[in-house]
């Protein structure tokens, strides 16, 4: 692959230009500075890639410490900070404001443009090539894929510490992966099968378990008259596949296998860019749709995709439970989250969108979310998976799924893999989860969550989507993992009253008055509402003169307790 550097500007050399894929470099006014020690370069990478952001102190805390944050953390921050801005800019005077990394309240400021750090150029190369290539412009989309990955200088965060530059690692790796797999699909149409071949046998020693870089390996050495090195391919990754997890390779691999050794002419290299990807006309394992001039075409097409059986005879998992009854609410709340999933899955390809509803017991938060689930089913076509973390023990199952590793056993079994297959420890699991998820678009729901260590191995790579519920404000998860948060309230006295109504038979309860002591009551939580609704339907036939207090037993008392 061909690197294209960019040239300086005519008016000279960026004031700053930052390298995070591979060792952390910069350099100012086209000059490489030294960037001190290894937490001062992380907190350069963290300001670097979210370029012209306000960054809060706390966010810079847990970027470098996680949950094992010293008492000294934030005087560390002001530290690193002062050190970066000495070699940023060695002519300012110790009282002088920064021009390129600047103070605000409670947090930091680097003012770079963000085409001088690789790590978004990358991104932008990568935006550009699939639109090129939506568009039916092949030579254009290589052009750009070649750029993107040109950028690439050695492992991402090469060297720096901290749990937010080893997250910003795995996913830079991953989105590295699957742009080489979208360049060598195009490549295997253009009709430049060696090329690509020499490219995924690094690649693929690189990830030996991604199983989509085999199957075009396998493809491109088909087509490059090499049906034996295409066969062997696959014998090796069925050994290693049984040999470390146990398994049989997935239905794209099996299907090709079966093609190549029945020379079957749908592998014949297509005749250009309007026949359509030859890759996907053969079955490839799609981790992402391709991207399209008219966003809407694009969600059209995604749904029409046919999906590959997760197992022979296996039904598509469908375990979404039902919706609550009478919600009522929350409009404004769903459809921002719904935006920032949908954008999230459209502009980061391979990153799973990951959407985390906090709250205090009782303020509907699995209510929202399965309301929110639905509404996002048309995208997910692959099936839904749902997992209640903090689920009372089951007779038939044990103890709940309070572990990630419980809950993978769960859910690998909910998807076809034998008893005797799983492996025992969570790595693996976690492993064969993702493998057996790998290029599927699956709605993942999580409710209970207590700590981000219990979700991560929970979320699948590519293109499926996790929510998940918590009491606990995840702060981590949207710092290392990109997840969005929202914190549900009470609802207003208007909302509680329609709720109310809504679960009550015509009549039981009637007045202002009467409703809104109920409300007070219940605080305005969904679940106390829902519960005074159904005790009222229960003892209130006819109504009690009493009043509703007096028929729930709740004279005297507050409620919820």
């Amino acid at each position: 692959m061909t690197s294209e550097e960019s040239s300086p500007a005519p008016g000279g050399a960026p004031p700053l230009r930052i390298e995070l894929l591979g060792p952390v470099r910069a350099w100012r006014q086209g000059r490489e500075i030294t960037l001190g020690p290894p937490k001062q370069r992380a907190v350069l990478c963290l300001l670097a890639c979210r370029a012209d952001e306000f960054v809060a102190v706390e966010t810079i805390v847990d970027a470098l410490w996680g949950s094992d944050v010293p008492q000294t953390a934030v005087n560390g921050v002001h530290t690193y900070v002062a050190g970066l801005r000495r070699v940023l800019e060695p002519g300012r005077g110790r009282r002088e404001g920064g021009a390129l990394l600047t103070s605000e309240s409670g947090g930091y400021r680097l003012r770079i443009d963000a085409g001088e750090v690789d790590a978004v150029l990358f991104a932008q190369h990568r935006t550009t090539a699939r639109r090129l290539r939506g568009d039916g412009d092949l030579d254009g989309a290589l052009r750009w894929h070649e750029a993107a990955l040109g950028l690439w200088h050695g492992a991402a965060y090469s060297g720096v510490p901290g749990p937010f530059a080893a997250r910003e690692r795995r996913r830079l790796a991953d989105l590295r992966l699957t742009t080489v797999e979208e360049w060598a699909e195009d490549m295997l149409e253009a009709g430049r099968h060696g090329e690509a071949v020499t490219e995924l046998f690094e690649a693929v020693a690189e990830e030996p378990l991604r199983e989509r870089l085999r199957w075009l390996l396998m493809l491109g050495l088909y087509r490059s008259g090499r049906q034996a090195h295409a066969l062997a391919v696959y014998a090796e990754t069925r050994r290693m596949m049984s040999r470390e997890l146990g398994i049989e390779p997935g239905f794209a691999l099996r299907s090709l296998h079966q093609q190549i050794l029945a020379g079957s002419p749908e592998l014949a290299p297509s005749s250009g860019p309007s026949g359509g990807p030859a890759a996907s006309a053969a079955g490839a394992p799609q981790e992402a749709p391709r991207p399209r001039a008219d966003a809407r075409r694009a969600s059209a097409a995604d749904r029409e995709r046919p999906s590959a059986p997760l197992a022979a005879g296996m039904p598509r998992p469908l375990q979404l439970p039902p919706l609550a009854r009478g919600f009522v609410g929350r409009e404004a709340e769903l459809s921002w989250l719904e935006g920032r999933l949908r954008d999230t899955a459209s502009a980061q390809g391979s990153a799973t969108p990951i959407a985390v509803v906090d709250g205090p017991a009782g303020v509907g938060k699995s209510a929202f979310v399965l309301k929110l689930a639905h509404r996002l089913l048309d995208r997910y076509p692959d099936g839904q998976l749902y997992v209640d973390l903090d689920a009372p023990p089951d007779p038939w199952e044990g103890h709940p799924p309070r572990c990630a590793s419980e809950a993978l056993r769960r859910l690998l079994g909910t998807l076809g893999v034998e008893p005797t297959r799983i492996p025992p420890d969570l790595a693996s699991r976690a492993a064969l989860y993702r493998s057996v998820l790998s290029g599927r678009r699956m709605l993942v729901v999580l409710d209970g969550v207590v700590e981000a260590d219990q979700l991560r191995p929970l979320v699948p790579r590519g293109s499926s989507c996790v929510l998940a519920t918590s009491r606990r404000r995840l702060t981590g998860l949207a710092v290392r993992d990109g997840a969005h948060m929202i914190t549900l309230g009470p609802l207003s006295d208007s909302e509680s009253a329609q709720l109310l109504s809504s679960l009550t038979r015509s009549g039981l309860v009637e007045g202002q008055a009467a409703t809104s002591r109920l409300v007070r009551l219940c605080k305005g939580l969904p679940v106390p509402l829902r519960e005074a609704a159904v005790r009222l339907d229960t003892a209130l036939d006819p109504p009690d003169p009493g009043g509703p207090e007096r028929a729930l037993g709740l004279a005297g008392h507050g409620f919820p307790p």
